[in-house]
């Protein structure tokens, strides 16, 4: 069972659905689209309000000229120890400047959260029955330090972030 959680709890009747050939998108409900889906759409219509999925080896870049369009992305994390996400979360933040709903889905472990909020992502969907408890008992893992920035600071900080941060001009 998969349940999606923010940072203020858990969501309830979250309309967002990774279709499958088992699984589609019913009444209230809307489909996650591939990049090559959203692509499709998105050029034959004006239409906005899409939900897409990145998976690890999608060029984020390709989203670039739809973002303004997207009401959700969500980055696929298949497996723990597929950092992959990870970086189309950063660069979906900083680099191309998306502000909506980011949200992990796949192997979202309870260790790997705080670096996935880290980096932006602000929802999650949660199959893990340990994840699922220990959100729901808000016992969330902390990371007190850190040595690269993040769209998020650490809770001690920026520790040594601002060494990598452009100094600002004279």
């Amino acid at each position: 069972m998969t349940k999606i959680w923010r940072e203020t709890g858990f969501v309830e009747n979250d309309p967002w659905v990774i279709e499958t050939d088992e699984v589609k998108a019913t009444g209230d409900q809307k489909p996650l689209l591939t990049l090559d889906e959203l692509i499709a759409k998105a050029d034959e219509s004006n239409d906005g309000g899409f939900g897409v999925l990145i998976k690890p080896a999608d060029n984020i870049l390709k989203l670039e000229p739809y973002l303004y369009r997207l009401e959700i992305v969500a980055v696929a994390f298949p497996a723990f120890n597929d950092g992959r996400a990870f970086s189309h979360a950063s660069l979906l933040r900083q680099r191309l400047g998306y502000t909506n709903e980011l949200r992990a889905v796949g192997d979202v472990l309870i260790d790997q959260v705080p670096l996935m909020l880290r980096v932006g992502i602000d929802s999650f969907a949660v199959t893990n029955e340990t994840a699922i408890r220990r959100l729901s008992e808000k016992r969330l893992p902390s990371i007190p330090h850190h040595y690269q920035p993040a769209v998020r600071d650490a809770e001690a900080g920026k520790g040594y972030s601002w060494r990598r941060q452009a100094k600002p001009a004279a």
